[in-house]
């Protein structure tokens, strides 16, 4: 990936509170341009950028949220090999990541499930947390509006017959009392981890696991050593932490940046920090008990956009389905 470390998530464009251009866009929340890119070596060996704009004011106007594009290309030449829609891919991708850190740190008999923000990242996230723990049956469910909870309502009952129970709860904290896996994917202002949806200790379970893709922010309970703290890549973190002001969760909401906030702070130890890639690959321990409470931070990384869209790419190619693009018939200049 970008950045000297090669683990950066990418790079943003942002605008300030007071602009002399009245045309400048505002910074409202969620308003931002990202570009992300990455190489992805083994058998992928292609390159490509995710390149996105943002801004919740676009559920006024029947849009997503942010509106994604993906450029694949040959690692040889630099050629474009694909330009693609890339909301899908984005979705999936990180849906994905939970999914995975349910396989490994989730407890199998894992029935209930707490969620906050019922978009988009919900349902893929949903989705990859039933694959990992299939005896899911009750889902708890907290939104900001009636249209986005009945669209997640219609969307399970028809996706996922299996989940007998389906409550729509008023507090963040019934998302997390007696869930045995929680999410939150709520978007939001960013500036004030004070406002950042909380995780108290007190609510939390014996054993349960939280994957956090989104806004969220813990008490001192949770900020205790006997609470493993998990991270989709650690360098990453490091490279937001190099890159950011201080603190950095003001201005990352992700939870695995308070977690950087807190290294340097001393109160929390760099080795206490684990890599979910290292619990994969067998070099570190996934659960290893039912009682543990485990939370999990997803970042989201460019890596993850190229390797899914080059999977996309070849079974398109495999299949006959795109359209071809002419770059050019010769270049002009060489």
């Amino acid at each position: 990936m970008a950045g000297p470390n090669s683990d950066s998530h990418g790079a943003a464009i942002s605008f300030p509170e007071n602009s002399p251009f009245p045309d400048m866009p505002k910074p409202t929340a969620d308003r931002r341009f990202m570009a992300m890119p990455a190489y992805l070596g083994g058998s992928f060996r292609t390159a490509g950028m995710k390149w996105y704009g943002s801004n919740i004011a676009n559920r006024e106007k029947g849009l997503p949220r942010s509106i994604l594009t993906f450029v694949l290309n040959d690692a040889d030449t630099g050629a474009p090999l694909a330009f693609m829609s890339a909301n899908l891919l984005s979705a999936y991708r990180t849906g994905a990541i939970p999914g995975v850190g349910a396989r490994h740190l989730a407890r199998k008999d894992s029935r209930i499930v707490g969620i906050m923000g019922p978009g988009v990242m919900a349902k893929t996230t949903l989705a990859a947390f039933i694959a990992a723990c299939p005896l899911i049956d009750t889902v708890k469910i907290k939104g900001r509006g009636q249209k986005s909870l009945d669209s997640f309502i219609s969307w399970l009952k028809d996706t996922y017959p299996q989940v007998t129970t389906i409550r729509i709860v008023d507090t963040i904290e019934e998302v997390v009392r007696g869930s045995d896996l929680v999410t939150y994917c709520n978007s939001g202002a960013v500036g004030d981890p004070a406002t950042y949806p909380m995780v108290k200790r007190d609510w939390v379970s014996p054993g349960t696991f939280l994957a956090m893709p989104a806004l969220c922010n813990i008490d001192e309970g949770m900020q205790a050593a006997d609470v493993r703290k998990v991270v989709d890549n650690t360098g990453l973190y490091e490279a937001w932490f190099e890159e950011l002001p201080k603190p950095a969760h003001v201005h990352v909401p992700i939870i695995g940046v308070k977690f950087m906030d807190m290294i340097a702070e001393g109160t929390m130890t760099h080795d206490q920090l684990e890599d979910i890639g290292k619990i994969v690959a067998g070099d570190a321990p996934g659960r290893q008990n039912d009682d543990e409470i485990i939370i999990m931070s997803v970042g989201g990384m460019p890596v993850e956009d190229v390797a899914w869209g080059t999977v996309v790419y070849r079974n398109a190619i495999a299949k006959g389905i795109g359209v071809p693009l002419n770059l050019w018939d010769e270049p002009v200049l060489r």
